[in-house]
């Protein structure tokens, strides 16, 4: 899975996997500058669902313009729409129960009617998790970004994703 082209807001996400809120009432500081790199430097505390303020931030670090907002489902209309998941691409799936509340993160698998996101917020850390595909209602990709050089999603996620994307090594 070597081949597999990295988006930067990809490796940026990654580099952050394992970050997770601060123990009861402590705030982990890592989780507070996602809110505030995605633009909303007025949030202080990581119990405020972060998932797409951790999509913003890692889109903005890589240098492209988030949603805008901290709701999961913006992300539903953002940029570029994808027929199909592609490797990196954002994902946003509704939560159980339907209404306007969702989760989104960056896709990193697609096989087997799951998709796997690396995302904030999954189990109030950094990590990779899979969802059922039925529940996803888009996958899309920052506005500009060039469809041709992604990668097609491989079935699971590669192992040593750090690594794989540049971002530090791994044992």
């Amino acid at each position: 899975m070597s081949d597999l082209f990295y988006p930067p807001w990809l490796k940026e996400a990654a580099k952050n996997l394992g970050v997770a809120e601060g123990p009861g009432a402590k705030d982990n500081p890592t989780v507070v500058k996602f809110y505030a790199d995605a633009g909303f430097p007025g949030i202080k505390h990581d119990e405020v669902a972060w998932c797409a303020a951790f999509v913003g931030a890692m889109l903005k670090r890589a240098g492209y313009k988030p949603s805008g907002s901290l709701a999961a489902r913006s992300y539903e209309t953002f940029g570029a729409k994808l027929h199909q998941p592609m490797y990196g691409c954002i994902g946003v799936k509704k939560r159980a129960g339907g209404g306007w509340l969702g989760h989104v993160g960056f896709v990193v698998g697609f096989g087997a009617g799951k998709v796997w996101m690396l995302g904030g917020n999954q189990g109030d850390k950094v990590s990779v998790a899979a969802f059922p595909a039925s529940q996803f209602t888009a996958f899309v990709v920052p506005s500009g970004t060039v469809l041709s050089a992604l990668s097609s999603c491989p079935a699971t996620p590669p192992a040593n994703m750090k690594a794989m994307a540049g971002a530090v090594s791994e044992a």
